[in-house]
């Protein structure tokens, strides 16, 4: 059964809200080594209950928070989400060395994001 593995928080000044999150939760963050600004955050150990997430530059003022769901296809997935109301709004696209992302709006209009573990997209 598909679940929650990420979220994504969008930050108009990343070394701002790296400190926030650093002192109020104790997150630790390390800059991804990728095509684009990105900062993984572990919120605890793996022992624990939790999903880790990542900060990213903020886009667009109304960006959200968002949470990926890792699904075994996403082709697939992207037709249920089409087949049962859901639109997507960020086609398929590969993140090197992790795998495919793409991102849709539910029917109450909340973003998510889809990931299909894939070593080898790019």
């Amino acid at each position: 059964m598909p679940r929650p593995i990420h979220f994504e928080i969008p930050a108009e000044n990343p070394d701002r809200a790296i400190a926030f999150y650093q002192s109020v939760f104790g997150w630790t963050f390390q800059k991804w080594d990728g095509p684009m600004p990105y900062w993984l955050i572990t919120t605890g150990p793996a022992s624990e209950p939790g999903i880790n997430g990542g900060l990213m530059p903020r886009r667009d003022p109304a960006q959200p928070c968002v949470n990926t769901v890792g699904v075994a296809n996403i082709d697939e997935s992207l037709a249920a989400v089409d087949a049962h109301g859901g639109v997507c709004v960020v086609p398929k696209m590969p993140v090197p060395g992790i795998g495919w992302l793409a991102y849709c709006k539910d029917t109450e209009g909340h973003i998510f994001g889809m990931m299909q573990s894939d070593a080898a997209a790019a």
